[in-house]
């Protein structure tokens, strides 16, 4: 069974890219080309939904999957939704690593993420794989802190 400062370390995962109608633009960042544009979103988090389920052998196991939602908070707004799943793909006594995977609804498509995370570390970094409307080609990255605290909260860096 995961405790629930796991859930809310996954449950966080889950809630980074949703608000991005609202947020600051930065153009010809190093990394990126001239041409690409950079949206930086700075987001509090609410989560809302957890299931923990034990999948393989009773406990924890290979196989083990946390499964979440929950809302983007910005000036104190609800600016978005999201869900995922970390799945366990590799355990060592107290070692945990996860395999985590993200799709977030916005206002014009979708972003989606993932990350291999270790549990218990931070912050957490987790790479923008791409989306779906305005954010077909989106790319970057998200990083949390605070996760699992009422100071949580998210940057994305979101090239497109």
């Amino acid at each position: 069974m995961h405790n629930k400062k796991t859930f809310t370390r996954l449950a966080a995962v889950s809630l980074v890219a949703v608000a991005v109608g609202g947020c600051s633009v930065a153009e010809g960042a190093p990394e990126t080309a001239a041409r690409d544009r950079v949206e930086i979103l700075e987001l509090g988090v609410r989560n809302e939904q957890y299931e923990a389920l034990d999948l393989g052998k009773p406990g924890l196991s290979l196989g083990d999957m946390d499964v979440y939602s929950g809302k983007a908070i910005k000036d104190g707004r609800v600016v978005g939704h999201g869900g995922g799943s970390c799945q366990v793909i590799h355990v060592d006594g107290d070692d945990v690593d996860m395999q985590c995977v993200i799709t977030m609804n916005v206002e014009r498509g979708s972003v989606t993420m993932q990350a291999q995370w270790s549990r218990g570390t931070s912050p957490l970094d987790m790479a923008i794989t791409g989306g779906t409307g305005a954010y077909q080609k989106a790319r970057g990255t998200v990083r949390f802190w605070d996760i699992g605290t009422p100071n949580e909260r998210a940057r994305a860096e979101i090239i497109l």
